[in-house]
């Protein structure tokens, strides 16, 4: 299976279990490795063969910046479920970050690979 990767997708969301993360928008990095077939695609030329990368962005952006979740867990497992429910893709890992989540460290998140078969 071949991977179609996001990388550094940069997106303001509310999460958070403090007060004040309850009022604003925090940073928020997304990265997908998304397992899709592209040999189709490969010999076609044909973007009705591939998976529209662009389409997969729009629906991770806009469930995002639409969520209000409390922990990166709930945020992650429903991206992972929105993506392989609604394309064509068989399996994925993805990252969840969020740059400024704790003092004197670059980043913190959390990484979960999931098939669609965990959501059937």
């Amino acid at each position: 299976m071949d991977t179609i990767f996001i990388k550094d997708l940069h997106i303001r969301s509310v999460i958070g279990l403090n007060d004040w993360e309850r009022d604003v928008k925090q940073d928020v990095l997304v990265n997908a490795e998304l397992q899709y077939d592209t040999k189709k695609a490969g010999l076609s030329d044909d973007m009705n063969d591939s998976l529209n990368y662009k389409s997969v962005c729009k629906r991770i952006i806009a469930l995002v910046e639409n969520s209000e979740p409390f922990l990166i867990e709930k945020l992650i497992n429903d991206v992972a479920k929105t993506l392989l429910t609604e394309f064509d893709i068989h399996k994925l890992t993805l990252t969840i970050e969020k740059p400024t989540a704790l003092r004197f460290s670059k980043s913190v998140g959390v990484r979960i690979t999931r098939q669609k078969s965990d959501y059937a």
